[in-house]
């Protein structure tokens, strides 16, 4: 990996870690200047591997010039205070000498703090996911636009407002106690379903950082598995959850770019090593309450078994049916239309379908048109043609085009 490569890959893994570090070192009164040692590291790299070229331990020598910055800029901070304030000269040697801590560990341990922080319940969940974006996941301004399809200054008032609630509430970066952990669980469980989901049906056109989406959110769940306080039943499911559907990441997409449907999927391109993956921290996940996470990894599990009877689908319809009684979704009411669909045959379940009655949704008339083919075909392609008209991305318009075609 040349210069022009490696930079940009530290700055996705190596950024995150220092300002995460920094944050907590200077609380969220100071989270600009985390971010902005953070900034000025990458490029003293830049401008010094540019000239010198890269050094033996490129991501070593991130740790330190970060921490050299963070002290200098605490020397600073110390020189002025001794001038303005001289009552408190005593104090800030100390400050001043306080070791900045680069360490796995303490990165670790920085990141699921700074996670619950983030997710505090007084911050609106799309400024935590944007937040999280930017804090915990690396992600620049204009790529946390791009995943909201919105702008840069949309994005930067929205994470403003958010720092500022977190400074106003005196947010402390650190993990909450064994009894308040697990209410503070759910916000943070709630951000990375989110996130993965951001990336796994995101109508953004950028590839690329879909799937980098996704594979950030099973990171930071795999962070909570492996912490002792947050190995939860639910946080097992939903780590569950998102190897199952990563596992057909490869089968989703065509040569041309083209969205590929479920029912037309390659299987031999699915990840059994996800898959596999997958069931264990289902297994994992056996002795809990059962959560929607548990209900949606388990239906994510079905759906990566290559059968196609009716007794899976009437075990997926079940599991819809739960679902729906813990937490409604359009979506989750769609997708129960389908595997009634497949229990009962499509005839029998247009009407109930059409008792959904979701106008503005695409996917709600593009099934529609799916349960009609065969049955009224001048009506399915109404049905196509209306979610045609709903559609945000050419992949959606393309695959809807060609079933009105075939139609």
């Amino acid at each position: 990996m040349d210069q022009q490569e490696i930079i940009p890959h530290l700055f996705r893994t190596e950024y995150r870690k220092i300002v995460s570090v920094l944050c907590r070192h200077f609380g969220f009164d100071q989270m600009e200047i985390a971010e902005d040692i953070a900034s000025e590291t990458f490029a003293t790299a830049a401008q010094t591997w540019g000239i010198k070229g890269l050094p033996p331990n490129p991501a070593a020598w991130l740790y330190n010039v970060a921490k050299n910055k963070a002290k200098n800029h605490l020397h600073r901070n110390s020189l002025f205070g001794s001038k303005v304030s001289p009552a408190i000269q005593n104090t800030t040697p100390q400050f001043y000498e306080i070791e900045i801590d680069l360490s796995p560990q303490n990165i670790n341990d920085s990141q699921l703090q700074m996670m619950f922080a983030i997710c505090h319940p007084a911050i609106p969940p799309e400024a935590q996911i944007g937040l999280s974006l930017r804090i915990l996941c690396g992600l620049g301004i204009e790529e946390i636009a791009d995943a909201f399809l919105s702008n840069k200054e949309t994005i930067n008032k929205r994470l403003f407002r958010a720092k500022e609630k977190l400074r106003e509430l005196k947010i402390k970066i650190e993990m909450p106690g064994e009894a308040e952990i697990d209410a503070r669980l759910a916000p943070v469980l709630t951000t990375i379903y989110l996130l993965f989901n951001e990336g796994y049906y995101s109508i953004s056109q950028n590839k690329t950082l879909r799937k980098d989406l996704c594979l950030e959110a099973m990171r930071l769940c795999t962070m909570l598995v492996e912490n002792r306080q947050t190995n939860k039943p639910r946080v097992n499911a939903l780590l569950s959850l998102m190897c199952f559907h990563a596992s057909r990441f490869n089968a989703r997409v065509n040569k041309n770019g083209e969205h590929v449907l479920y029912n037309d999927q390659d299987t031999s391109l699915w990840d059994t090593d996800l898959i596999s993956k997958g069931a264990y921290f289902l297994n994992c996940a056996a002795n809990g309450i059962e959560s929607k996470y548990h209900l949606e990894a388990t239906i994510a599990y079905w759906q990566t078994q290559k059968t196609d009877t009716k007794e899976k689908w009437q075990i997926v319809l079940s599991l819809y049916d739960q679902l729906l009684q813990i937490e409604y979704s359009p979506i989750a009411a769609l997708n129960r239309i389908y595997a009634l669909s497949k229990v009962n045959g499509k005839k029998e379940v247009i009407i109930e379908a059409e008792k959904l009655n979701l106008a503005g949704n695409q996917f709600y008339y593009a099934l529609l048109g799916e349960l009609y083919i065969d049955i009224d075909n001048n009506e399915a392609k109404l049905k196509f043609q209306k979610a045609l008209e709903l559609a945000k991305t050419d992949t959606d318009k393309q695959i809807l085009q060609k079933k009105i075609d075939r139609l």
